[in-house]
């Protein structure tokens, strides 16, 4: 994740910052395509998801209403890149990004989530790898 600045992903939603624009697009495809795929094996393994069969065919109807996919639609193919220009601005964002699921109610801390920039080292780790 070369340029990546801070990341959070919760709920259906990604959200990067990113100092590399040209990169950016390479970096949401690969995160879409990963997480699709690990989403789907976790509800065909699990064996006790009771929705499993209505998660499959919501995808599955998803996938053929679009040309792109040959099976599943997991994500929105669209994406809204927007523009932050000025250090204040990418900070402001920043701030926003991390406490947004605390005032949604859905954690205590920022740092809880688990797919979040707002972890201590969590980026350092990826981007060693």
């Amino acid at each position: 994740m070369e340029g990546c600045i801070a990341y959070l992903l919760h709920q259906g939603c990604c959200f990067i910052i990113s100092s590399k624009t040209e990169s950016l697009s390479s970096i949401l495809r690969d995160l879409k395509r990963h997480t699709a795929k690990e989403v789907l094996r976790a509800i065909e393994e699990n064996a006790q998801e009771s929705r499993r069969e209505w998660m499959r065919w919501l995808l599955e109807y998803a996938g053929q209403r679009n040309a792109h996919n040959t099976t599943y639609q997991f994500w929105q193919q669209s994406s809204h890149p927007i523009e932050l220009p000025s250090t204040d601005l990418r900070q402001q964002r920043l701030a926003y990004l991390h406490r947004n699921p605390v005032v949604a109610g859905l954690l205590a801390m920022p740092e809880d989530l688990l797919h979040s920039s707002a972890r201590p080292s969590l980026l350092e780790v990826l981007l060693i790898d």
